[in-house]
């Protein structure tokens, strides 16, 4: 049961907090949607080379473009649950935060370590996409 209501400076305080988190926040999602954009232009992609028919002799070698898009896209679907990861966890993090000052609980070292592990998902995610780039870059060597 809470015993006393937090007082205006002690919510100024959190609020003050949780502006680096929030802004975290803000980018994780942006990132998201442009990871979830790529994935979609593979799927497209993937759709298309799949349409083309066996009897199709002169673009049926594009269909060899299929397992380099397959790994393609499950970089991006372990960088896209990295990012959704961290978003949950920078999410919580504000939680915390405001919970613990309306309990009058020390949460610095329990946010530190929920930021920590909200960076490394993100950092984890960069990683992904990262690779998934690189293969995406080298499929022009695929087409000389």
């Amino acid at each position: 049961m809470i015993a006393e209501t937090p007082s205006v400076t002690q919510l100024s305080q959190v609020i003050a907090q949780v502006t680096a988190p929030s802004f975290l926040l803000g980018a994780v999602a942006a990132f998201t949607s442009v990871l979830i954009a790529r994935m979609n232009r593979i799927i497209d992609r993937s759709q298309a080379l799949n349409a083309i028919g066996d009897d199709e002799i002169a673009r049926a070698r594009l269909k060899d473009d299929i397992p380099r898009l397959k790994l393609r896209a499950a970089l991006l679907n372990r960088a896209i649950l990295f990012s959704i990861f961290s978003a949950i966890i920078t999410s919580m993090l504000v939680i915390v935060a405001f919970i613990s000052a309306y309990l009058s609980v020390a949460h610095e070292y329990g946010v530190g370590l929920l930021f920590i592990f909200a960076l490394a998902f993100f950092t984890a995610s960069l990683v992904n996409l990262a690779r998934e780039t690189r293969i995406a870059l080298h499929e022009m060597d695929h087409y000389r």
